[in-house]
């Protein structure tokens, strides 16, 4: 037997108004409205004396969109949920980067003044020995460089080279510059960084790997032949190096000979 016309219609409403996914307090009312007229026919239904197979039918409607109503708002509350772990997670890194811009900022002061108090101080005077700490700023930018803050490394490791050109950990920092490039898949600013690097730094201990880094940005630009030739000069320069074993591997996969 089939439910009434007005009575199926009714509750394929409710059903497609409970499904939607995003159930506002209005919705929530209706649906608890129309689940109160069905309870209302079930019962005339059983006061008439119909056949079970149609209580058993508005029954199982009534149960249908009870369900369904539970579970859209279950599932709001579960979005709602995820969704405010990420504004959180986004405003506490928000919060992080500005501190470090901040950081930044009272660096590249520190390190003019510096400069300014070298050119008109006396030699020895408080105000020439005042700067900033290279390690510190080195460790830093390193730090923003492993937690995928890219941009703000690329700007603390570019204030060390400007206020520290030639100290032990210049290369490494003109190197992950070149790393932090190739993170944001800016593959030809990495290319450009690596040679900046082997040309100012010519016997960085970071020369190979920027070779590798540098044929593995090639590859990605889609230079196949200009990354396979990269990457057999690894192997060649430094043959019993990590970056040669890592390039090896590559042409591997590439189906390349190693040369």
């Amino acid at each position: 037997m089939t439910l009434p016309r007005p009575l199926v219609s009714l509750v394929v409403a409710a059903l497609a108004a409970a499904a939607g996914g995003c159930v506002s307090t209005s919705d929530i009312d209706s649906l608890h409205s129309q689940l109160a007229d069905l309870q209302r026919q079930v019962l005339q239904v059983q006061t008439q004396g119909s056949s079970k197979e149609e209580v058993a039918k508005l029954q199982a409607a009534l149960q249908q969109q009870t369900q369904s109503l539970l579970k859209s708002e279950a599932d709001m509350q579960v979005e709602l949920k995820a969704l405010s772990n990420q504004i959180q997670a986004l405003q506490s890194r928000l919060e992080e980067t500005n501190m470090r811009l901040d950081q930044l900022s009272q660096q590249a002061a520190a390190a003019a003044q510096e400069l300014r108090s070298s050119r008109s101080d006396a030699p020895g005077s408080p105000a020439a020995a005042a700067a900033a700490d290279p390690q510190a700023m080195y460790q830093a930018a390193y730090g923003d460089y492993l937690k995928h803050n890219y941009d703000i490394a690329v700007l603390g490791f570019q204030q060390y080279l400007q206020s520290f050109a030639d100290t032990e950990l210049s290369d490494n920092a003109a190197y992950w510059i070149g790393e932090c490039y190739f993170g944001q898949g800016k593959f030809q600013q990495a290319i450009a960084q690596f040679d900046a690097l082997q040309q100012r730094y010519p016997r960085s201990d970071k020369t190979a790997s920027a070779w590798l880094k540098k044929g593995y940005a090639l590859l990605e630009l889609g230079q196949k032949q200009a990354g396979t030739a990269q990457l057999r000069k690894v192997i060649k320069d430094y043959p019993g190096s990590d970056e040669a074993n890592l390039a090896r591997q590559r042409l591997r996969t590439l189906g390349v000979d190693a040369g």
